[in-house]
């Protein structure tokens, strides 16, 4: 049993208590609601756990202060977040968050469990845009966050190490979720999970896992990633992470190296992905070098021929991408604007479906610039397209999904962002003004914006609680979806045009394609 870290004495008694599995917990209370952080749900995945499948926790004596959030996993270098890693104290890693409007083992709540994104490298559940706060009051839910391990730490391919080891850890989260959440006011029996980029990528996964089955009743999948990869691209990228520190991907060569050393060497395989392009194909360049990979045990086949084949059956699904996926990536890119058309010839002949992908597009958008060529082709492969066919392999295996599209343009930066990829997460958290979001919104959030984000949360929370979110569910006939916008509407799904010109396509593993 491990003791309790001490905190500072609280003589008002106003701080909620619950008793969890592994001991009793002190949290705080803000506008409301009961909150409790930096929660552990399994070993720190260090020294003889490190790259192993997360451990069961052990149990503290005593009362555990849960004021503070977890320290982060080891980090990639974008958007700064290595740094903030680096800067964490401790390896507790594996910790939940829970926000809680009525705590109590009666109250029976919907539960929503966000699962964040960051490409599989980056990612960590302290950023204020995904404090649980408001969505837990308004929405008379319980929310929870947790971390998971990124980057080599949790998808690089490593011999004598089991894969999928973030997947693995999302899994010990839930598992918490089913056994604790009882004390905190949450119905284990109502759990839906909702999630963006990787972390929508990462709830198809668990739709197709095993080891994930019964652990949830409703999912809410936010622009879907269609990159999983095969065994052998894993393997022969984590080859070529390991040969920046002069090593071998194998267990006993990678252990030895410290967790910022393997982060670094996976960014700087990432930065030059694009001359391993003969090998890799379409994610060098992307420079994609993470992701969950089919290895025919933790993920037997990829999510869309799982749900075509009926494992999500009894799951209720919603399924949601952005117009403008690519939009935000472009501006990140430094080519917002200024995209060349041997740039967009380059994207059409690379990132478009089979042979006569990059015709299709130009007969498809017969006057669309190089700009837009560029993102319409890489919105579908990457985003766009990926979540609608997760849709339709849900139905086609029995199962019923519904399916939305924001529309709403970004007002930040005078409007160049559009509805980017990453903007309907502050919407469904109702954190306009916290964190990243004042790129998109501006220093001052709008009426308009504030409006639209209670108009999502409601459909979030009301799916949570009893599947329905507030439109029809999506079939192949009338393909009916949400349009969210400035006036939301209920029509046929907008993005005929690329549905046709992949409507072939089934997002295999993504192979190794030279050897």
């Amino acid at each position: 049993m491990r003791a309790a870290a001490s905190e500072p004495s609280d003589p008002s008694g106003a701080r909620p208590e619950v008793r969890a599995a592994g001991g009793a917990l002190r949290g705080s209370r803000e506008a409301g609601v009961a909150v409790f952080r930096g929660i552990p749900f399994a070993e720190p995945p260090v020294g003889p756990l490190r790259f192993a499948a997360p451990r069961a926790v052990r149990g503290w004596d005593g009362v555990r202060p849960a004021l503070e959030y977890g320290p982060p996993p080891p980090q990639g270098g974008a958007l700064g977040m290595a740094a903030m890693s680096r800067d964490a104290v401790g390896d507790d890693w594996l910790t939940v968050n829970v926000w809680s409007p009525d705590p109590g083992p009666g109250a029976g709540l919907p539960v929503m469990v966000w699962i964040q994104g960051g490409a599989y490298v980056v990612g960590m559940s302290g950023l204020p845009e995904y404090d649980g706060g408001r969505l837990a009051r308004d929405g008379g839910v319980v929310v929870v966050t947790f971390n998971y391990r990124v980057g080599p730490e949790g998808f690089g391919w490593i011999e004598g190490a089991p894969a999928n080891r973030g997947l693995l850890d999302q899994v010990a989260a839930l598992e918490w979720v089913r056994d604790n959440i009882r004390a905190f006011g949450g119905d284990p029996d109502r759990v839906m999970l909702f999630g963006e980029s990787a972390g929508a990528g990462s709830i198809a996964a668990l739709l197709a896992m095993p080891r994930a089955a019964g652990l949830f009743g409703r999912a809410v999948a936010q622009s879907v990633p269609g990159t999983f990869f095969s065994p052998e691209l894993a393997a022969d990228i984590a080859t070529a992470c390991a040969a920046e520190l002069g090593l071998k991907p194998t267990l006993a060569d990678l252990s030895a190296a410290a967790p910022p050393r393997l982060s670094a060497a996976g960014d700087a395989v990432g930065a030059k992905t694009v001359q391993w392009a003969e090998r890799w194909g379409r994610i060098a360049h992307r420079s994609i070098p993470y992701s969950p990979v089919v290895d025919g045990d933790t993920l037997p086949v990829t999510p869309w021929q799982a749900l075509a084949d009926g494992a999500g059956r009894d799951i209720e699904l919603l399924v949601s991408h952005t117009r403008d996926e690519q939009r935000l990536l472009t501006l990140l890119e430094g080519r917002l604007g200024q995209v060349t058309q041997e740039q967009a010839e380059t994207a059409l002949a690379v990132f478009g479906p089979g042979r006569d992908g990059a015709l299709c597009y130009r007969e498809g958008f017969p006057t669309a610039g190089p700009d837009e060529l560029y993102e319409l082709v890489q919105s579908d492969w990457l985003f766009r397209m990926p979540s609608l066919h997760l849709a339709e392999a849900q139905i086609a295996g029995g199962g019923r999904a519904h399916v939305c599209e924001l529309t709403w343009p970004a007002p930040g930066m005078g409007g160049v962002l559009g509805a980017c990829h990453g903007l309907d997460v502050p919407l469904v958290f109702g954190n306009l003004d916290r964190g990243g979001p004042a790129l998109l919104f501006g220093e001052s959030p709008s009426a308009e914006a504030e409006e639209l984000s209670a108009r999502m949360r409601a459909a979030w929370t009301a799916f949570a609680a009893h599947g329905d979110p507030g439109w029809p569910a999506y079939d192949a006939g009338r393909r009916l979806v949400q349009l969210f916008d400035t006036r939301s509407v209920v029509t046929a799904y907008p993005e005929e045009t690329s549905r046709l010109i992949w409507q072939d396509h089934t997002f295999p593993a993504v192979p190794l394609i030279g050897r």
